[in-house]
């Protein structure tokens, strides 16, 4: 798993690559942890166009992103999700926390 992260004034964007699992998750929050923590921004948007494969750590890593903007006042958006990725991130309450867009 790979990110690279764009910031700009209040918003930043994570372009996650490859596979989100277990294995993958952890340095991957990291890296996102460090970047949020040093630009406070308002607003992420976790873009997941690149994403191969994702696992349960896939929501507990949306999940936990949405914890942390939470202590900047900041908001969270999940964009280019498959149907199917969409389905099963509301089936998680995922909706409830963030705006998720399909593949556009």
């Amino acid at each position: 798993m790979n990110v690279t992260i764009e910031s700009s004034g209040n918003l930043m964007i994570a372009y996650l690559i490859g596979e989100i699992d277990h294995h993958s998750s952890s340095a991957l929050r990291e890296k996102i942890d460090n970047v949020i923590s040093f630009k406070k921004p308002k607003h992420l948007i976790l873009d997941f166009k690149n994403v191969t494969f994702m696992d349960s750590s896939g929501i507990g890593l949306v999940m936990g992103r949405y914890r942390l903007m939470q202590n900047f006042k900041g908001s969270i958006e999940i964009r280019n999700v498959t149907k199917q990725t969409k389905k099963l991130m509301m089936l998680a309450g995922l909706g409830n926390i963030a705006i998720i867009k399909e593949l556009e």
